[in-house]
């Protein structure tokens, strides 16, 4: 007998949990307008339910894996970086220098064809 009571004990109190339907039901209207209130006949009008209730409630909610559409759209994140722009462009110069350098010696051969070629036509023309 003590077993049966000790086990309808335990049920009942695993089965209170905070009553988040109900609450749901009855703030659906408030939630929808907002999360911390809502411009009414040009006067701001704060919600009927606290951001401390209003937070309970959605994590009782999401804890009981329903759905929560009453959150607002997320912003963009900032692409704009921290931190000195020179020093990221000092990085990008030596990245870009150093693919140079290993183009330099098609460069300078080229350089010396194209030199070699313009004094072979100048000495032509003299002739």
């Amino acid at each position: 007998m003590a077993g049966k009571a000790a086990k309808s004990i335990v049920k009942t109190v695993g089965e209170f949990q905070y009553p988040w339907k109900e609450k749901l039901v009855k703030y659906k209207d408030e939630l929808s307008k907002g999360v911390w209130g809502y411009w009414e006949l040009g006067a701001w009008k704060p919600l009927g339910i606290s951001a401390r209730r209003r937070a309970r409630l959605r994590k009782e909610v999401l804890l009981a894996e329903q759905d929560w559409p009453y959150d607002p759209a997320r912003k963009e994140m900032r692409t704009k970086r921290k931190g000195h722009k020179v020093d990221r462009i000092a990085a990008e110069k030596r990245a870009n220098t150093a693919e140079l350098m290993k183009k330099m010696p098609d460069m300078l051969l080229d350089y010396k064809k194209r030199r070699w070629a313009k004094k072979m036509k100048e000495e032509d023309a003299k002739d």
